[in-house]
């Protein structure tokens, strides 16, 4: 079991073996958490956020939900959620973005650190790992409430982040999981204030047959399907990065 507190701003990053447990807990209510999710055997094989919300017919993915990659296999399965707030669809922020909000290059004094952005801590994530800033794709932004309005916009839901609120999900296959504790990109604060990340890692039982995120629907069924055929006659899927 692993239990780490990523600082605000900073970045993580953890091979979360097939059938473990990742619980990320939103410490502050900041809704400052940014999840990129890989294949760990196959890197080129990564969450895919179109795929995720258009199969599920939904851009809400909370319990019961799972994370597709771009293969058509899942990724990551939501067991429990206490938050329900999670955005599919803005993306992330970048150096320009957080400096045209916040100002370029602006000193923390408090932080001893500058105003760090999603992309950089995504980008330096994955070099640990001997990747770069070909494998950065969208993310899964967790405890940001984003919804959309009747001419297409994507809207900030201004209260939605609540401190100690909690998501957690399983690993369906060894999955390289990335964080950033930056601001979201909708974020309408004028000031610079993620916060901390709580993240635990554990090792659970196996899903029952009537698991609720294998059975949700035909296309979590098939999804699980092509998932376990290709675990079964991989012959990399026990290695990690």
């Amino acid at each position: 079991m692993a239990d780490e507190t990523v600082p605000p701003g900073a970045y993580w990053s953890r091979v979360v073996r097939r059938g473990q447990t990742l619980r990320i807990v939103d410490a502050d209510g900041a809704g400052a958490a940014s999840l990129l999710a890989l294949n760990a055997d196959q890197p080129s094989e990564r969450f895919n956020a179109p795929d995720t919300t258009k199969i599920q017919n939904t851009i809400f993915v909370t319990t019961g939900r799972v994370l597709f990659s771009d293969l058509g296999r899942v990724l990551l399965s939501v067991t429990a959620d206490s938050s329900g707030h999670h955005d599919t669809l803005a993306g992330f922020g970048d150096a320009v973005t957080t400096a045209a909000k916040y100002g370029p290059g602006r000193y923390l004094e408090l932080r001893n650190d500058y105003h760090r952005n999603a992309r950089d801590n995504l980008v330096a994530a994955l070099g640990r790992h001997g990747l770069d800033r070909r494998d950065v794709v969208a993310t899964f932004n967790l405890f940001a409430g984003v919804t959309v309005g009747p001419n297409g916009s994507l809207d900030w839901v201004e209260g939605a982040q609540r401190p100690g609120a909690g998501v957690d999900l399983r690993a369906e296959m060894n999955v390289l999981a990335v964080l950033s504790a930056t601001p979201h990109v909708l974020d309408p604060s004028p000031e610079y204030r993620p916060g901390r990340l709580q993240v635990t890692v554990w090792q659970g039982p196996p899903p029952a047959p009537d698991d609720p995120c294998r059975t949700a629907s035909p296309e979590a069924v098939r999804g699980f399907e092509n998932t376990d055929a290709w675990i079964a006659g991989s012959a990399v899927a026990g290695a990690v990065l």
